[in-house]
């Protein structure tokens, strides 16, 4: 599976982004999904998980409750929904596709699980 993330840009503190990730190839929708980010000088870190139906999500401690994950199958498109953004929120947005393991019930925040990985989108927020 491609995977093709777009949607960063410049905001400030407090404000909102949605980042979508569409995916072209073999069957996005049965495979599970991840949004990673990383700022410069730092390692790449979870951000969240989504389950191939959708139903299940798995976000980091330092998003959960700003941040909502969501897919819809018909479209072939991931979302990031990015509320109440910081200044520590800037970064590379990576989107990812584990597709070695169909329908699993698994979620991952382990970069290494995900084999399939879109080129970043960047969002900047400003102070």
């Amino acid at each position: 599976v491609q995977l093709q993330a777009s949607g960063g840009g410049l905001v400030q503190a407090g404000d909102s982004l949605r980042l979508s990730c569409a995916a072209s190839g073999r069957a996005f929708s049965s495979y599970v999904m991840g949004w990673f980010r990383q700022a410069p000088g730092k390692e790449r870190e979870f951000v969240a998980a989504i389950s191939w139906s959708g139903d299940s999500t798995y976000y980091a401690d330092s998003v959960k409750g700003r941040f909502t994950i969501s897919r819809d199958n018909a479209k072939n498109t991931m979302y990031l929904q990015m509320n109440t953004l910081k200044p520590e929120d800037t970064a590379v947005y990576y989107c990812a596709s584990d597709t070695t393991s169909p329908y699993t019930i698994q979620l991952h925040r382990a970069g290494g699980a995900y084999d399939s990985w879109g080129q970043g989108t960047q969002v900047t927020v400003s102070s």
